[in-house]
């Protein structure tokens, strides 16, 4: 979407993949849907320019969020990106925030502010730690317990690849727990 009047009506429950440029977002997209090119892959960072939405159920959308960091963005372009993902934190629809985080490069400082953003106190936040499959199981075992200590209670996290297939149904599961959110406060809403 490149306006906040072509956003979906605010109903239902999104879900927003986020990360930093060159992280695995799409690869992750496709292996949690389970849709070979749900989101397009390239091995250029910053290929997704807008705020994309995917209906894949009645009521339940992914939203998937421009790549932030190094990608070769004109500030011009990025600019305009602010006012959209404003617009997409006051929706009452957006349920939660999945946080691709390459582990071999851990958090950083950006993945704390989208984080920050997010308002996880009020939206469920879940990081995945993706291409795993690129580390022996000591580096992944490090990996996890200093993202599970750096986040402490502000987000859940977990190990994943989309190429092996590692953490794909932990994090589907996740996803529609964030999905449920929705359905349980309209339910609770609904009895008042």
């Amino acid at each position: 979407m490149a306006a906040k009047a072509q956003f979906p009506a605010d109903v239902g429950a999104e879900v927003a993949f986020a990360g930093r440029s060159n992280s695995g977002k799409s690869s992750a997209i496709n292996a949690v849907t389970e849709r070979k090119a749900l989101a397009r892959t390239s091995k250029t960072p910053g290929q997704t320019r807008l705020l994309n939405y995917f209906e894949l159920e009645p009521g339940h959308r992914i939203v998937d969020l421009p790549g932030y960091g190094y990608a070769s963005v004109r500030p011009e372009e990025r600019k305009k990106w602010l006012p959209l993902l404003d617009a997409l934190r006051e929706r009452d629809s957006l349920r939660g925030l999945l946080l691709i985080v390459d582990a071999r490069r851990g958090l950083r400082e950006e993945d704390f502010a989208l984080i920050d953003w997010a308002q996880p106190a009020r939206r469920g936040v879940h990081v995945l730690l993706s291409k795993v499959d690129k580390l022996n199981q000591a580096e992944r075992a490090a990996g996890l317990r200093e993202a599970s200590a750096a986040l402490g209670s502000l987000a859940s996290v977990q190990l994943f690849s989309a190429h092996a297939g590692l953490g794909v149904r932990e994090a589907q599961n996740r996803m529609a727990e964030l999905w449920g959110a929705a359905t349980q406060g309209a339910k609770q809403q609904g009895a008042k």
